[in-house]
């Protein structure tokens, strides 16, 4: 009885954060304003923790194209790049040819960008590399902030939130060492905000 109990609960819990996620009327961090696009991620996504390699190696190829464009230009992309980058599968995008770089350029799904493009088939090689020196990426990346754990900032406005920080400095310097493309402090910022390893979410958003 108490385990059918407890197994309620948390069903109701799930549907009550469920409806919480849909309610427009939540105060979010003003970024996101109000595309739903936006929203979803704000709610499900950003500043959420990531521990897996699979999920950071996403990231990396989205913030990436992104670089000198919106977010949410490569959001409403984000399925298109699922298909045209096998799934996010580091070994099979390291693995791309010359002939892969011409099929991605005729992509209309994504952002034909011949550089970019380049740049994320490098970036996936020299992934793999620091998988091998650190057991993970995740290890390797966690490794910037204090403990390992994430930033938690107290902001009263999204104007508060910088570009950049001395930590996100750090890493994108190491990895332009490492030879990684397209990943820049600011890039870098993005990412730690896109991964949980620092918290932006401002004081009145309810997913603080």
């Amino acid at each position: 009885m108490e385990k059918r109990l407890k197994t309620q609960d948390s069903e109701l819990e799930t549907k009550k954060n469920g409806l919480k996620a849909q309610d427009s009327e939540l105060t979010r961090c003003a970024w996101c304003g109000t595309d739903p696009i936006y929203q979803k991620y704000h709610d499900e996504e950003w500043g959420k923790e990531v521990r897996d390699d699979k999920t950071m190696f996403e990231f990396l190829i989205l913030e990436g194209a992104q670089a000198g464009l919106s977010w949410i230009t490569i959001l409403r992309r984000r399925d298109n790049y699922r298909k045209a980058f096998a799934n996010f599968d580091v070994k099979k995008v390291a693995a791309f040819t010359e002939k892969d770089v011409e099929r991605l350029m005729q992509d209309e799904g994504i952002i034909r960008n011949r550089l970019k493009i380049n740049a994320a088939v490098t970036n996936a090689k020299l992934f793999i590399d620091i998988q091998k020196e650190f057991g993970s990426f995740c290890d390797y990346i966690w490794g910037f902030v204090p403990e390992g754990k994430p930033i938690i900032n107290n902001r009263a406005s999204t104007k508060e939130v910088p570009a950049r920080t001395e930590i996100s400095d750090a890493i994108s310097k190491d990895m332009k060492k490492r030879g990684f493309k397209f990943f820049g402090t600011t890039i870098c910022y993005a990412h730690m905000q896109a991964t949980g390893m620092v918290n932006d979410h401002t004081n009145d958003c309810f997913a603080k």
